[in-house]
């Protein structure tokens, strides 16, 4: 695969920004004018990092440019910083990572790479942090995505943040993302609030296919164990799938993302002559 690890201004994040983006090889069989002068658009897979990550945590620490290679997909890893994938107005000069990633760097990607900006063809995926985010995009633009993989996480009932007497019983993160929501009121209605945007997403005509997975030795498995209930309960259509053995650990998701290429219906090539 040619990996492109590119930096911008990002208007949204009001910073210098960087991306890794890998991009199908050229097949020896093919001329260069051949190749890079076809035309053809890929489908692109946005892979989206955990907690202190950045756009390198993917291709460094799994196989995923392998798996990219073997299915002809590019794949768009980002940075995040610790934004949860949302608009914190607050921080620094502003920084909008839930308005980034749709309205800049989809753009970006769809114009300045051969990247298929159909429906189809783009499929989301993250782990921990990330796999939040990943939920929080397909629920929040069934429109862009055909499918979304959601490994080592799962939507948070808010409605137990708080109890009968009104007292915060979320963690810190939580309490911070409610901050800057503007108060809990603003928080159920903000894209966070995957849990109550459910139901009415299952009603849509069309909306993304769900993957959701987890090691049995995961800190975040009760929280999976909960959602996997509730969506039995409203009737969410999704996969889950849980492993034995694992923890919230690299092994565990270069596993699974390679599950998740499966489930995104991302076919590999030939094995014979895969270049």
């Amino acid at each position: 695969m040619a990996l492109v690890q590119m930096n911008f201004e990002s208007e949204y994040l009001q910073s210098n920004h960087e991306i890794s983006v890998i991009l199908p090889d050229k097949p020896r069989s093919l001329t260069p004018a051949q190749f890079y002068g076809s035309g053809k658009k890929y489908p692109v897979v946005w892979l989206l990092h955990g907690t202190f990550g950045d756009h390198s945590d993917w291709i460094r620490k799994s196989n995923v440019e392998l798996y990219a290679c073997e299915r002809d997909v590019i794949v768009v890893s980002v940075s995040a910083l610790n934004s949860d994938y949302l608009n914190w107005k607050d921080f620094s000069i502003g920084y909008n990572m839930w308005d980034y990633l749709t309205e800049e760097l989809m753009p970006l990607v769809y114009n300045w790479f051969p990247a298929s900006s159909k429906r189809e063809d783009n499929f989301i995926a993250g782990l921990s942090m990330g796999g939040s985010g990943a939920i929080q995009y397909a629920v929040g633009h069934p429109d862009k995505f055909a499918a979304a993989a959601i490994l080592s996480n799962a939507p948070v009932n808010v409605h137990k943040l708080y109890d009968e007497q009104g007292n915060f019983q979320g963690s810190e993160r939580q309490a911070t993302m409610v901050k800057n929501a503007g108060g809990f009121e603003a928080f159920l209605n903000s894209h966070a609030n995957v849990w109550d945007k459910l139901p009415e997403f299952i009603r849509l005509p069309q909306h993304p296919s769900l993957y959701f997975t987890v090691g049995k030795n995961d800190f975040l498995y009760d929280r999976y164990v909960e959602f996997k209930a509730y969506a039995k309960e409203i009737g969410l259509d999704a996969v889950f799938e849980e492993y034995d053995g694992f923890t919230h650990e690299w092994r565990f998701w270069d596993m699974t993302i390679e599950k998740a290429f499966d489930f995104f219906g991302l076919p590999k090539k030939g094995a014979g002559n895969p270049f």
